[in-house]
């Protein structure tokens, strides 16, 4: 249970510290003193959201804690797992503080944690009821979440959504590839296009370099022939040949080689040129021989050239990466062909995966039909008690039928039903859906009605209702006030209210106030005893000028209350 809360300077607040007790607790005071402040710092303990103008002006940060006394093994249990701590005494002391300058933090039993972790600690701790939640007792959702929690039904329901993710992940896969299917058959149809053209032309590496050489070579025969065989002729064959001149400088160095070790030298130098410029003459009068003049080969090379341009140009490639583009072409046509497989390959898994969401979703339908009927009978049962006691309600189950396509869409991942609250306030009427006829009355009725009934499966051990009686008057505030006060022996219940009828229900009650002190205004809380409580509650019925009259009337209204409630 919230056994302390604490608050620094949160706004108006200043320094308020609150010793909480066990059962009814009533937080009441004037429109504008600060009520909606406690639940504001409240929601920080509990990870709600925090920002810089929650501070209070001139204050460098603004801070809530909250002491809550844990009484349960299994929810001593279930914490200490989120913590991954043990905790000590049986205790829990949460901090946050926000700056400001927007920057905060949070801890628990003094060790540092994320907002994420106290928004899991508080869905263990506390069920906070919002002043908004009777309307939202209207949508269908909520309706059914509260069947399933009445049902305990999370079970089937995280089997039916890992069914469903399972099924939404084949089907986004195998979509991704249905979306591409056009754009994949347009790609592939030009690189089939492209191939065939690349493969008819069949590049090979280093052709091209080749190819130009070789085309030089034909485009320059006749001069290549005139030169090699006169150079064969000037170095060899011709009078005073270069050859000649060699081995005759040579021949003369001879004879006087052996005085001068360097003529020797030189003779031998020169014998080995002429040795070598032979060998020239002789290469080039090959070559000589083999260039001839060939028309139709340097046509077929300059046709075979102009290809390799063509596609060049065709392809923005140099024609020396064509070769590589033909086999980059064939693996991307290949690559296309294993998607259009792996396509067919999602048909079996995909319809198994179906077939396990349809029978999860069939599971969970089940599940709701049968909790539905006893849901419906329990609330309605706890509307007598609140002044309705003509009133009937009951809960429908409507299952969506899936069908047998693999490929549709898959239903929320709250399931295939749709829940609705069938509600007739009067005998004669036609019962309708709650969300179409109820009063903000009648649905403040229901929603404490299905709250009552959920305690009774719920091990959150607080419950806090944020002006529940909305909408109610004193009459029905009464029986508000009483089921509160049941609800109040399994659980700590804390409400805030303008209702006295409500109040006086409560085991402890605490006021708030506004009050200027030095020029500042400050919200203070205080416990009420028996006397300062009867004044309060004289004050809510008839304001500040209440009479003696009115004091006796608050003074039965505590009595009457504190009667009924021991009965």
């Amino acid at each position: 249970m919230l056994r302390e809360l604490s608050v620094q300077n949160l706004a108006t607040i200043e320094d308020v510290q609150i010793e909480l007790e066990d059962g009814f607790c009533v937080w009441s005071g004037e429109t504008g003193a600060g009520k909606s402040l406690l639940l504001s710092a409240l929601n920080l303990v509990l990870g709600g959201k925090a920002s810089a103008e929650m501070v209070r002006a001139g204050k460098p940060e603004a801070r809530a804690g909250a002491v809550f006394e844990i009484e349960s093994p299994a929810l001593r249990a279930d914490l200490e797992a989120i913590l991954g701590n043990v905790l000590e005494d049986g205790a829990l002391v949460v901090n946050r503080r926000v700056s400001a300058q927007g920057r905060g933090g949070a801890q628990v039993n003094g060790m540092p944690v994320t907002v994420a972790t106290l928004q899991k600690l508080a869905e263990r701790l506390v069920d906070v009821h919002g002043q908004y939640e009777n309307r939202a007792l209207a949508d269908p959702d909520r309706q059914r979440d509260l069947l399933d929690a009445f049902g305990g039904l999370e079970e089937p329901r995280r089997t039916f959504r890992e069914a469903r993710g399972r099924h939404a992940d084949l089907r986004r896969a195998r979509q991704a590839l249905l979306d591409g299917v056009e754009a994949r058959r347009r790609e592939k149809a030009l690189l089939e296009f492209e191939f065939k053209e690349l493969a008819e032309a069949d590049p090979r590496p280093g052709e091209h370099d080749e190819l130009t050489r070789e085309s030089r070579v034909l485009a320059n025969a006749e001069a290549l022939r005139t030169a090699a065989v006169g150079g064969h002729r000037l170095l060899y064959e011709a009078d005073r040949s270069a050859q000649e001149i060699l081995c005759r400088v040579a021949r003369t160095l001879g004879p006087l080689a052996g005085d001068v070790p360097e003529l020797a030298e030189a003779a031998e130098a020169l014998e080995r040129l002429a040795d070598e410029t032979r060998e020239i003459a002789y290469t080039l009068r090959d070559l000589g021989r083999d260039w001839s003049d060939d028309p139709r080969r340097l046509e077929d090379v300059e046709a075979r050239l102009a290809l390799y341009r063509k596609l060049s140009t065709r392809f923005h490639r140099p024609p020396d990466e064509l070769a590589d583009l033909k086999a980059e072409t064939r693996a991307r046509l290949d690559e296309l062909e294993r998607e259009e497989t792996d396509l067919e390959a999602f048909d079996a898994p995909l319809a198994e995966a179906w077939a396990g969401v349809k029978r999860a979703a069939a599971a969970l339908s089940e599940g709701r039909r049968k909790t539905a009927r006893e849901f419906g009978k329990r609330i309605q049962g706890r509307l007598k008690s609140l002044g309705m006691e003509r009133a009937r309600l009951s809960v429908e189950v409507e299952p969506r039928e899936l069908g047998d396509d693999p490929t549709a869409s898959p239903p929320p991942e709250s399931g295939a039903d749709r829940v609705e609250m069938i509600f007739l306030a009067n005998p004669g009427e036609t019962p309708q859906p709650l969300r179409k006829i109820a009063s903000g009355g009648e649905l403040s009725r229901v929603t404490l009605a299905a709250k009552a009934v959920l305690a009774a499966v719920d091990d959150v051990p607080t419950l806090v209702f944020d002006e529940i009686d909305t909408g109610v008057g004193g009459r029905l505030g009464q029986a508000l006030g009483k089921t509160l006060a049941e609800l109040a022996k399994r659980r700590q219940v804390v409400c805030v209210t303008h209702l006295p009828q409500t109040a006086s229900y409560a085991r402890k009650q605490w006021v708030i106030r506004k009050e200027v002190d030095r020029g500042r205004t400050r919200t203070t809380i205080v416990p009420l005893a028996e006397p300062e409580r009867v004044a309060e509650l004289a004050a809510m019925l008839r304001g500040d000028s209440a009479a003696e009259s009115t004091r006796l009337e608050a003074r039965a209204m505590l009595r009457e209350a504190r009667e009924a409630v021991e009965v």
